[in-house]
């Protein structure tokens, strides 16, 4: 799988932002250590725009940013042959990953919150979709020779987010986090129900309801 699959498999923005909402209400409650926690929503990030993420811990991760102009999302696999300091001269994108970039994402490209200390791009994949765009876009790729069948990371990046049902977040939570995970609770949540005590309790019996308000709070409520 790359982004060009993820890009046909992806929901529509509005469904995947309540989506990724989901799955940080999720993470917090399982993980009250920020720090341990993959999936993250901050639904303050700038004037407008809300930012939702992943990070593995290991280097790896996304970020998918939504605004009035639509959605930009940027994905980067440490271990793929397309990153930037995968190449033996100096680092750079792989060619076509951001070269058709709309200019209403461009910021993004060079927001200092999505590119590493020395100013390239941390991603070996990217996908967006503007407002009035019928489906997601990526650029034009040519993949690397040799390279297995996710050369550019958006299959392990993307999991949670091309299959979506509470199966899938129960079976990958309970072996991130090690402890059994309740599908009911996630189904709940990921259809955007209440977070109560009693769901909170289903998910994680230590977890405090009050001390997660302010996690609740930053990821904000469905649309």
């Amino acid at each position: 799988m790359t982004a060009h699959d993820v890009a046909r498999a992806l929901p529509g923005i509005e469904e995947l932002r309540d989506h990724c909402r989901g799955l940080a209400v999720l993470d917090a409650v399982l993980s009250p250590e920020r720090d341990a926690r993959f999936y993250s929503f901050d639904a303050h990030w700038s004037e407008g725009v809300q930012l939702a993420s992943m990070r593995d811990g290991m280097g790896s991760g996304f970020a998918i940013v939504f605004s009035d102009e639509g959605a930009y999302v940027g994905g980067f696999d440490h271990a793929s042959p397309m990153s930037p300091w995968a190449r033996t001269d100096a680092p750079a994108v792989w060619p076509g990953v951001l070269d058709t970039v709309p200019e209403v994402f461009r910021r993004y490209v060079t927001e200092p919150a999505l590119r590493d200390e020395t100013g390239v791009p941390a991603v070996t994949c990217c996908l967006w979709q503007r407002a009035a765009d019928p489906g997601w876009r990526t650029g034009v790729i040519v993949f690397p020779e040799q390279a297995d069948g996710d050369p550019d990371g958006a299959e392990v990046l993307f999991e949670l987010l091309v299959d979506r049902s509470p199966d899938a977040y129960a079976q990958w939570a309970s072996e991130h986090y090690e402890t059994p995970v309740d599908v009911a609770a996630v189904r709940h949540v990921l259809a955007g129900g209440p977070v109560t005590p009693e769901i909170v309790a289903a998910l994680n019996p230590d977890a405090d309801p009050v001390g997660l308000a302010g996690d609740f709070a930053r990821i904000g409520p469905p649309a």
